[in-house]
């Protein structure tokens, strides 16, 4: 027991310091800058960050949320970052790791380092797109290629039996995916006269789709329509957005991907035994 308390532990700090880096990333990225150089520095005064200023979740508390330097107020937006990493991190390794029960053919960590990676790479898209409304190529082609890569190294992860038959799935799901918000666009683009969705949407699509497979992207593209048509209403009937707004619909694709990994299989069951009585 104290050895599976002291491994989830050490999955939450590993988290939660990817978190710290993915804040690097969200910062960087948007700017064309390179996120390996310089180090870590403050973005008001340009002073770089020490170490001891820098631990993730610890410092930004010590610190009480500002710049030891110069006292400019650090955003909440990077310790919730690393939090939010922190937990989803965990929240997998929860998941793939039924240490009481553990599965007949062995705990996959091969899939669980995956699933880490797609989920790092969702919380860049989402806070990017929040902030710029844009989800840089590196995310979105970088996570096609990838997911394509990884489709022939761990074919398990789409639950293939064999090499050829992952690359399949992946490019099954990369296509359905990405063709299905295209159409929609497309379509969204007639009816509205403008853009309605933009590129990076469809390229993330279809970079879940490369990661995931075909159905997960659908469940994606359903849950996220539904769930980002519920917030754009409210924020219009609150007055905060009109129906003219932007609202990026890139966080909405990532909380269906991120869904579909946790319990999505067991949704789109329990739904279908719902419709069947």
């Amino acid at each position: 027991m104290w050895l599976h308390l002291y491994l989830d532990f050490v999955v939450f700090v590993f988290g939660a310091v990817v978190g710290s880096f993915l804040n690097v990333c969200i910062h960087r990225m948007p700017r064309e800058e390179s996120i390996v150089t310089p180090p870590s520095h403050c973005p008001h005064c340009g002073a770089r960050i020490r170490w001891t200023d820098n631990i993730p979740l610890v410092s930004f508390i010590l610190l009480r949320g500002k710049c030891r330097h110069c006292g400019a107020r650090i955003h909440p937006r990077y310790v919730v970052i690393e939090l939010l990493t922190a937990l989803l991190f965990l929240a997998i390794w929860l998941k793939l790791t039924p240490w009481e029960r553990p599965p007949a053919h062995g705990i996959d960590f091969l899939t669980i380092v995956i699933y880490w990676m797609v989920m790092a790479g969702l919380i860049v898209a989402t806070f990017i797109d929040l902030e710029h409304y844009i989800i840089p190529n590196e995310i979105t082609f970088g996570g096609i290629m990838l997911g394509l890569v990884l489709s022939l190294v761990h074919p398990r992860l789409l639950e293939a039996h064999s090499v050829w038959m992952g690359l399949v799935r992946s490019l099954l799901g990369l296509l359905v995916g990405g063709l299905a918000l295209l159409l929609i666009a497309m379509a969204g683009e007639k009816v509205f006269k403008k853009e309605a969705m933009g590129m990076g949407d469809v390229k993330l699509i279809a970079a879940i789709g490369a990661f995931l497979g075909w159905q997960a992207t659908l469940f994606t593209i359903f849950l996220s329509s539904l769930v980002g048509g519920v917030v754009g209403l409210i924020l219009v009937l609150a007055s905060k957005k009109g129906w003219q707004s932007r609202i990026p619909y890139g966080p909405y694709l990532a909380l269906g991907a991120i869904v579909w990994i946790f319990c999505g299989k067991e949704l789109v069951n329990w739904y279908f035994k719902v419709i069947q009585g």
